[in-house]
């Protein structure tokens, strides 16, 4: 199976939204995908639950400023935004004495 770029649209049929989250992740690829109902609270909670890099809630519009990039066989990591630049950067955990840490207290 290769992964298609381009328009595609694929309508399913669910029996609850447990069932529409479980088909909706039921994929190897993880690019972008899309939450149509009611903007509440509980919409905003199913989008969450999609493994995809970009989810729109009813056709919202594409935002070059966010973090762009896919899941499983639709590539790791993320362009663009404060996810981007944090490809780039190497943390270092520096752990401290507690005698240190009471030195800056006195």
């Amino acid at each position: 199976m290769e992964e298609v770029f381009g328009p595609v649209l694929c309508i399913m049929c669910y029996d609850d939204i447990e069932d529409g989250i479980a088909l909706a992740n039921g994929t190897e690829y993880g690019l972008a995908g899309a939450v149509w109902g009611p903007v509440t609270l509980d919409t905003l909670a199913v989008a969450r639950r999609i493994r995809a890099g970009q989810v729109d809630i009813n056709g919202a519009p594409f935002n070059p400023s966010a973090p762009f990039g896919g899941f499983r066989k639709s590539g790791i990591g993320r362009e663009n935004g404060c996810h981007g630049i944090q490809e780039f950067l190497e943390p270092v955990a520096i752990q401290l004495p507690t005698s240190f840490l009471e030195s800056l207290c006195e």
